[in-house]
């Protein structure tokens, strides 16, 4: 849709990535109505191959790359380790709009206008101005988590096919524990693991029809000659696992 083709032209831009870019401009002059439904007309078949390529060479080199997973993965973990600690004292500095969000549990049953305004306030400038100030808290779990963001100095991060073994994780997890002199609860912030998925083109929910030049419309995967077009419709799967570098010998 017209999105993606925004998104993927833009993101290939300020990152530098060359295989984002896509001819916008040719597929939507190939694109055609047929029975109130958006087609794309045959000659256009290669641009939306390359289409479908650029997003899914997009999705594992940017969006899903392994540092960009570490770096949410622990800022998912620092603001969680940051409501604990301020439910337990009450006094963590943090902006208003930040403070509200770590006191109070939010969710679609009471999300309230109020609470959008609030939300729609916070910016990457109450982020870090509060990472700056708990990397200097006397709690250790947030103050090393805040300095691993800000100093860029980012946990480990294996990317397999196959999921790590439970017996490896373990020993991992106990290492860092030895280490750190860490409980069982501390040291999930430090030693995790988790699944990522890429679909670059789902047949069932955003098929894209090709106009052949009979007047039939067939789905793209069956109109093109690419081999690896087919392959793009199916789920692949991959699994990661963090932990600090120190930890582990």
């Amino acid at each position: 849709d017209m999105d993606r083709l925004d998104y993927l032209k833009r993101d290939s831009f300020y990152t530098g990535v060359a295989e984002g870019n896509i001819n916008a401009e040719r597929l939507i002059t190939m694109l055609n109505v047929v029975d109130g439904s958006l087609v794309v007309e045959e000659k256009g078949i290669y641009s939306v191959e390359k289409f479908l390529m650029a997003r899914r060479f997009m999705y594992w080199q940017v969006y899903l790359h392994k540092t960009g997973i570490v770096a949410e993965q622990l800022l998912i973990r620092v603001l969680r380790r940051a409501r604990e600690v301020h439910a337990n004292d009450g006094s963590l500095p943090a902006s208003e709009s930040l403070r509200y969000f770590l006191a109070n549990e939010v969710g679609r049953g009471n999300f309230t206008p109020e609470i959008l305004l609030k939300f729609s306030s916070l910016d990457d400038v109450d982020i870090l101005s509060a990472l700056k100030a708990w990397q200097h808290h006397p709690d250790f779990v947030l103050s090393e988590l805040s300095k691993m963001i800000l100093n860029r100095e980012l946990l480990k991060i294996k990317v397999k096919n196959r999921e790590v073994s439970d017996k490896k994780f373990e020993k991992i997890k106990s290492d860092c524990k030895s280490v750190y002199q860490l409980s069982d609860k501390e040291v999930a912030y430090f030693v995790f693991k988790g699944a990522i998925e890429n679909r670059a083109y789902n047949r069932e929910k955003e098929n894209i029809n090709i106009l052949m030049a009979n007047s039939r419309t067939i789905d793209v995967a069956k109109a093109s000659d690419h081999l690896n077009l087919d392959a793009l419709s199916k789920t692949v799967t991959k699994y990661y696992m963090c932990y600090p570098k120190k930890s582990v010998t």
